[in-house]
Parts: structure tokens; sequence; C-alpha cells
């Protein structure tokens, strides 16, 4: 058996935990093996308590740190959970990833210039693909919703594992997840992408309705 691969993104705040797990759900509900992953793994890998500090602001701001240098940690903690991840790979109908490696290119992408992204693109797909041997997704599916409207749900969040703030150092800087949303858009004119719209006139799309387009995009290719 060799399941297939399905990862949710979207900048911080577009509901990629909430419609992972109602994904789950949906597809236990059809009799399907299902497993999901969540990156980062913060209190888990020697990587993801890294990525923690980080985003803490412990090795210094977003602009002090190469964002080749951080692409390293987010992949690094992937390949400490490659043995898991290849055991749901082995023994699941699908493997559902809430964050993967188009994370990593979309945060540290738009750190750079437009001209120096095509770079790092490359360079964080050969670390974890080719490097690191982490299996590529089947689809992605980008949770889309404006900076305005993430952001109000971001202050609605409970506490999170690795930090005590309200908001992170990339959650909390509006400009820099305005241009994480543009590389996820850009990455989604990808074949094996489906942006989903998380919001119509401004205002958030039930969760049922989000949940439905997502369970139809993964159907078609199971």
């Amino acid at each position: 058996m060799t399941a297939k691969i399905v990862a949710i993104e979207g900048i911080d705040g577009s509901g990629k935990g909430t419609q992972s797990g109602r994904l789950v759900e949906n597809l236990l509900g059809e009799g399907r093996a299902v497993s999901l992953l969540s990156f980062p793994r913060y209190s888990d890998t020697r990587f993801g308590a890294a990525i923690g500090d980080f985003l803490n602001g412990r090795f210094g701001s977003l602009e002090q740190v190469s964002p080749f240098l951080a692409s390293v940690l987010y992949a690094g903690d992937r390949f400490e959970s490659k043995a898991l991840i290849e055991k749901a790979v082995s023994e699941c109908d699908v493997l559902i990833f809430d964050r993967y490696t188009a994370s990593n290119i979309a945060h540290q992408g738009a750190k750079v210039t437009a001209a120096e992204r095509d770079e790092i693109i490359e360079f964080i797909e050969g670390i974890e693909h080719d490097v690191f041997g982490l299996p590529r997704a089947d689809l992605t599916l980008l949770m889309d919703i404006s900076v305005e409207l993430s952001q109000a749900l971001i202050r609605k969040k409970a506490p999170r594992d690795y930090t005590d703030q309200a908001a992170d150092l990339q959650e909390a800087d509006v400009a820099y997840m305005s241009g994480v949303r543009d590389v996820y858009q850009s990455l989604a004119a990808r074949g094996s992408w489906q942006a989903i719209p998380c919001e119509s006139n401004g205002e958030l799309r039930s969760l049922d309705d989000i949940a439905g387009d997502a369970q139809q995009a993964v159907s078609a290719i199971l």
C-alpha cells in the first residue's frame, strides 16, 4: 500500500489545522486508512524546538536570519520525522500534512526579492526532496485567505506549545504575511495544487463549505 499524500497549506490563521482535522474525519467516514502529521513538530524534534526558538526571536529578527539558513531548520524537522512519514505512507490510504515542504518555500521565499526566488525554491526543494529524500505531495490544497481576516483569526488562537506570545515573529508581521500569501498564490498555479477560497465578501466561509471543497479535491485523486 502506498498512501496518497495531501498537503494542507496557507498563511497563518487560514484554518489549516481545522481543515486538516475535518478532512481526516471525512476520509475515516469513507472507510479510508488515514494518518495526519503537523509541522513544525515543536515538541517532538530537535529541529522543531529550534524553530520555536527562531519564531520567538532567539536568533534575531526575521530580517537578521538568512532565509537559506532558516529553511534548513524546517527541512530538518521533517527529516527527523522521516521514519514516521515512511511508516504512514506504507500503512495508510491517505497521509495528510498540516504544512509540508511548500510552507518552507512560501515563508522563506517571501523574504527574498522576486529575482532571488527561483534560487531559494530550487535550494529548498533540493534539500527537502533530493538530499533528505522526503516524498513529494500528490496534491497540495491552499487555504487562501486575506491577511486582514487571517490576523483576526490569529488573535483568537488558543495558546501554542512553542510560544507564550499572542503572535510569533512571522504572525505579527503583516507585510511579511502578505508576501507569504503572494508566494503561495504563485505556487498554486502548479498542476498538483488547488486553491480553496476561505472567505467570501470579506467574511469567513462556513467551515463545512470549505471542508466540502477540500474533500472533493482529494476524492478526485483517490
